[in-house]
């Protein structure tokens, strides 16, 4: 299977990528035969930015073109594009485990200047086995200000085989320095036959159910794929479109608002009992405080442990937003429909599991109820963004659903 199978419904950037990797291989190829020259009106460039909605398969376009990008396929020789998926470089880059692809993405809050300085140093290097060195950098928005300008200097003075692949939502996401300097590549959000295609011939998920939860994320890929294999997930995506049964009163709207943030609590707790654990004691073994030493750090490791901590903290703060934010898009899905009802569109619903209750809500309320009701779940998800404490976000945002 092609490193390209993997981007659904990108038949553009697909054609961009592939054009682009071709021009780099022969690049590379007359190097090797000490007879290179500059490519005449290459589609190859040092820099690229990848934007487009959540679940548009920016990073998954990032590593296959990093992927094409240190393809090795004999079949280059006789014209076939790179990108194989089954060679060396191909495969070795897929799972991560190429020594010159770096994929970089965080699960804290920003990428700092400390952890882009050893990027920019990283970049500066030449290929050890590859054709080229390449750094995905999956959450180029989450960059701080100092770091963006910390890579804007290695983008501006580049090492002749190093690539820079970005992923961004949009472009006010990234320094206009920076973005100026890279080619842009714009995702759209794929349609979602092609989504539960995907999930039924790449993941053997059951046709209905594919088409259910594709359906219900609208098309975004990593959500779809979790709802579809993850029993908890589904429980806690119906938990959420009950919510708007439950504002009637201020008692419920409190304890709606209250029982959303403790279920995405519940998620940062799950996944620091999945990762904590491990990487707290593989610390404590590096420091030599193993099992079988009397538990006891060496004098001087503690400020290790504590950054450790801080950086658990930090992951589980994440963690617990990120959860809260699917549950509110979630909510604004189902607010979606309603309107669409009210206004006789004919889109499709996203949230046919629960028609009798979008039904019942719409009849019962004006568009104009439900447009504020959209505007206040977009609210709440800006508030969240800004660092406002959550509950108090989430309980305004329950209050003004009651209002309508």
């Amino acid at each position: 299977m092609a490193v390209w199978d993997d981007l659904v419904g990108q038949d553009q950037v697909t054609a961009q990528l592939v054009d682009a990797a071709g021009d780099a291989d022969r690049f590379v190829t007359a190097a090797a035969e000490g007879s290179a020259e500059e490519i005449t009106a290459s589609k190859m460039t040092h820099a690229w930015l990848f934007t487009g909605p959540p679940g548009s398969g920016r990073s998954t376009a990032a590593r296959a073109f990093a992927a094409a990008l240190q393809c090795v396929s004999p079949d280059r020789a006789l014209g076939g594009a790179p990108g194989c998926g089954f060679c060396d470089g191909c495969h070795t880059s897929t799972v991560g485990t190429h020594a010159d692809v770096e994929i970089v993405r965080t699960d804290l809050l920003s990428i700092g200047v400390k952890e882009t300085r050893d990027l920019v140093r990283r970049a500066q290097l030449s290929p050890a086995g590859g054709r080229w060195q390449v750094i995905v950098l999956e959450d180029a928005d989450r960059l701080t200000e100092g770091a963006g300008n910390v890579l804007l200097k290695a983008i501006e003075e580049p090492a002749p085989r190093t690539v820079w692949l970005l992923c961004a939502p949009s472009l006010e996401d990234v320094l206009p320095t920076i973005r100026s300097r890279c080619r842009l590549l714009t995702l759209r959000t794929p349609p979602v036959d092609a989504v539960a295609d995907v999930l039924v011939r790449r993941d053997g998920i059951e046709p209905e159910l594919a088409a259910q939860s594709a359906r219900a994320t609208q098309g975004h890929i990593g959500r779809a794929r979790r709802l579809a294999t993850d029993e908890r997930a589904r429980a806690r995506r119906a938990a959420v479109l009950k919510l708007p049964m439950r504002v009637d009163d201020v008692g419920g709207c409190l304890k709606a608002a209250q029982e959303l943030l403790d279920a995405a609590g519940e998620d940062a707790k799950q996944v620091a009992e999945d990762v904590d654990a491990k990487e707290t004691e593989e610390l404590r073994a590096a420091l030599g405080a193993a099992a079988g030493t009397g538990g006891r750090l060496p004098r001087g490791t503690a400020g290790a442990m504590k950054e450790l901590q801080d950086r658990q903290k930090r992951r589980s703060t994440r963690t617990q937003r990120d959860s809260l934010d699917l549950a509110l898009i979630d909510l604004m899905s189902f607010y979606r429909d309603v309107l669409a009802l009210q206004l006789g569109s004919r889109v499709a619903l996203a949230n046919t599991d629960v028609r009798a209750a979008v039904e019942r809500i719409a009849s019962g309320t004006k568009p104009e109820q439900t447009l504020r009701r959209i505007e206040s779940v977009i609210a709440c998800r800006r508030a969240l963004d800004r660092n406002v404490a959550p509950l108090l976000a989430v309980e305004s945002m329950t209050m003004s659903l009651r209002a309508g």
